[in-house]
């Protein structure tokens, strides 16, 4: 599999299992699949598929049964998001996580992910661009949704990985720190998309540490 994200010069993450927590959950639903569903797919949504995604409609079909197999109601709910990310790295304390990986799935922020945002998540970061992919991850740390990045969400997310991690608290905390000094160029106390991205492709010392760790939890340990 093609996992574009683990694959390019500027941040190089471990390579035990290429497999990324988006392709393990659409491997699960694929085990799964033995109910029967007739809600269709919306001509909108197909068409946005098949332009944006370059696949074929048949292609697109078969997976959206497979989603719908197991997720009827045509969406995921936030329990069960955690428990399928929980399926992808069972012996890891990922529950804390799970609210800040749904970020990048749940992107009009209605509470819920449908088949075009799952779809769209499962593709860029097995196919797009670096900075396509970076995108992505931050809105990891962009909590509340307002396009930045300040340094109160950037503490919690080192929290919760701490927990994922099992690493000292006090040491995520000086990395955040770190990261925070690294990231904010304009020292305008955020960071922005643009900001986060040049750091990481710049391949900035903690701030190619601190994406790694999130690229980790795409990888099944």
């Amino acid at each position: 599999m093609k996992v574009s994200l683990m694959s390019i010069n500027k941040l190089t993450a471990p390579q035990k299992n290429s497999k990324m927590i988006p392709a393990m959950i659409f491997k699960s639903l694929r085990k799964n699949s033995f109910k029967t569903s007739v809600i269709p797919l919306s001509e909108e949504d197909l068409e946005h598929l098949v332009n944006t995604l370059n696949i074929d409609k048949a292609q697109i079909d078969a997976q959206y049964q497979i989603f719908l197999n197991n997720h009827p109601e045509g969406t995921i709910s936030k329990k069960s998001f955690r428990s399928m990310v929980a399926l992808s790295n069972p012996n890891a304390n990922i529950k804390k996580l799970s609210k800040h990986i749904w970020r990048i799935y749940d992107t009009n922020m209605d509470g819920l992910i449908d088949f075009r945002e799952f779809l769209m998540v499962l593709h860029v970061m097995n196919n797009g661009s670096s900075e396509d992919n970076l995108k992505q991850i931050f809105r990891v740390f962009d909590i509340d949704g307002d396009g930045t990045i300040e340094l109160g969400e950037l503490k919690l997310i080192v929290k919760d990985l701490s927990k994922f991690d099992n690493e000292n608290k006090n040491d995520m905390y000086e990395l955040a720190e770190s990261v925070f000094k690294e990231m904010d160029e304009n020292e305008d106390g955020k960071i922005s998309q643009e900001e986060f991205i040049k750091a990481c492709l710049g391949k900035k010392k903690f701030s190619t540490m601190i994406a790694l760790k999130i690229i980790k939890i795409f990888i099944e340990l």
